[in-house]
């Protein structure tokens, strides 16, 4: 297959947005038998026909909204690059790309990266936060798809190097009517009696809980699995069961709901984040900042995590 130019891959995306040639041809400046010849063109390529003609326009074939889907990608990244590119070359920063976990993203991160973009010397860097389960965002850091990793360091990071974040502490959400509310701590194992509201089985939270009940001798009864936290601290609002979460996350939503948070004893309850990426040398100075902010943040006595000692490369 010959290379394929931007150029026609835009006339067939607005095509496929209009669904007309002659309004797509108005729209890009162009003839409507250019755009239907560059259009055959694609087609012979691929071999397949990506467009269903019509007497009321034209809609897109199997092929054709597959086609349409890459298409975007490749024409966002491509305008991206040049964004970035275009930035660096002013002596401005680029884009930095995240991945994060639920709880994560859920606690401080969001809150770290927004003061990271508000100061004056990042106002132009970019960021694009991704949320993945911890296993998988440290295969996508490994692979160099993005640049950062923040999650859980139960994790195997090897071959990555990683800088503490921050702590927390899971707890037990609950309605204030349920039996559990007026505790004020509990093990994890005096949870089992009742019915949770959890997390899907591919995040570690879940994993976590699994393999502390088995270690009990019980199972979790679960009465749903959602999501995320946002929608646990509502089947938990509504008194329809339990659920295990980031302690800080609890004590936000209690302002706002009637959910109480309480913490667990358990000494796996108490977990680490960290930062993870390939090599900080081999970053981009945009995301070399960040992971300073980053760490500063949760360390603020801390001069710069050149100076943290906490940094590792494993084997």
């Amino acid at each position: 297959m010959r290379d394929i130019d931007l150029k026609t891959l835009r006339l067939f995306v607005s095509v496929c947005e209009h669904g007309n040639m002659g309004r797509a041809a108005r729209e890009e400046h162009i003839e409507p038998s250019a755009i239907s010849k560059r259009i055959a063109q694609l087609e012979s390529e691929f071999g397949v026909p990506l467009l269903a003609r019509s007497r009321r326009g034209v809609q897109p074939t199997a092929a054709g909204l597959a086609l349409i889907e890459h298409a975007r990608s490749v024409i966002f990244t491509l305008e991206r690059a040049a964004s970035d590119v275009a930035a660096l070359g002013s002596g401005l920063y680029g884009s930095v790309s995240v991945c994060a976990s639920a709880s994560a993203i859920a606690e401080a991160l969001l809150d770290d990266l927004a003061s990271f973009m508000r100061l004056p010397a990042h106002q132009n860097i970019r960021v694009n936060v991704e949320e993945r389960t911890s296993r998988d965002l440290v295969a996508r850091v490994r692979d160099g798809a993005v640049s950062l990793g923040v999650c859980w360091d139960n994790v195997d990071s090897t071959g990555l190097e990683v800088r503490p974040w921050r702590e927390d502490r899971l707890a037990l959400a609950v309605h204030p009517e349920h039996a559990l509310a007026k505790r004020r701590s509990m093990a994890f194992e005096e949870t089992l009696d009742y019915e949770h509201v959890g997390l899907p089985p591919s995040t570690a939270v879940h994993t976590l809980l699994q393999r502390a009940a088995a270690q009990s001798g019980r199972t979790v009864a679960y009465r749903a699995v959602v999501s995320n936290f946002d929608a646990a601290f509502r089947v938990v609002a509504a008194n329809l069961g339990i659920s295990v979460v980031p302690e800080e996350v609890g004590k936000t939503y209690g302002r706002i709901t009637n959910v109480r948070t309480i913490p667990l004893t358990d000494a796996w309850a108490r977990r680490r984040f960290i930062v993870c990426f390939r090599a900080f040398d081999a970053l981009q100075p945009a995301a070399q900042h960040m992971v300073e902010h980053l760490v500063e943040r949760a360390m603020p006595a801390a001069k710069s995590p050149r100076a943290v000692k906490a940094t590792r490369k494993n084997a």
